[in-house]
């Protein structure tokens, strides 16, 4: 083949491939323009906090509670008990009996001696009861007993016909105490007045005598 005849029928080849080329750049742009990058992708940042505020602080660390040695409680000794020697024999003191008629700090507050019984109106259901207060005198030594000594004026009590009453001697052969109805007591003291027997006694709610005992004397 004739070389020369080849070289401007490839020339012409390579011409119109380059206008080819260059035709297509022209009519669309975008072939021949470089691709342009694609746009990065949009990350939402999160909101700055807010001047002042501080971040929440860490949670501390856990403690573990420290268990202080159990502590044992001191024994206090008891001190011993005082010994008790057996109890001596009572022996009255002097403020138990008076030796002259007693004053009104003496006056035994729930006896006294009895010396006459005045009746009233039945439909009172009361006697009256007429006494005199004192105070046990001491004993002289060649007695039986201690005297019942009385001080101030006479004065009267009413007795409940309902009372509790006992006796002893005289007025029942008997050294202990035994029950009587008030009607007993009156008949042996209208029978026997001004004796001065001692009666210890009791009030109820409305003033009365209530409860009469005789004291024994020997």
């Amino acid at each position: 083949m004739n070389v020369d005849r080849l070289r401007p029928a490839v020339l012409a080849l390579a011409a119109g491939a380059l206008a080819g080329v260059l035709t297509g750049c022209q009519k669309g742009g975008s072939a021949a323009a470089p691709t342009a990058p694609a746009p990065a992708a949009t990350t939402t940042a999160a909101p700055a906090s807010p001047a002042g505020t501080t971040a929440p602080p860490a949670a501390p660390p856990a403690v573990t509670p420290t268990v202080a040695p159990a502590v044992k409680k001191p024994v206090v000794a008891k001190p011993p008990a005082p010994k008790t020697s057996a109890p001596a024999t009572a022996t009255p003191k002097a403020a138990d009996c008076v030796d002259s008629p007693p004053g009104p700090d003496d006056v035994d507050p729930d006896e006294f001696a009895l010396y006459r019984i005045e009746e009233l109106d039945p439909s009172t259901g009361k006697v009256n009861l007429v006494v005199q207060r004192g105070a046990w005198g001491c004993a002289p030594k060649d007695s039986d007993g201690a005297p019942f000594v009385g001080t101030g004026e006479e004065s009267r009590w009413a007795l409940d016909q309902a009372a509790y009453v006992t006796a002893t001697n005289p007025i029942v052969t008997s050294t202990e105490n035994q029950r009587i109805g008030v009607q007993e007591l009156i008949d042996w003291v209208k029978a026997h007045p001004d004796s001065g027997l001692v009666f210890r006694f009791q009030v109820g709610d409305d003033g009365a005598i209530h409860q009469l005992e005789e004291v024994f004397t020997p």
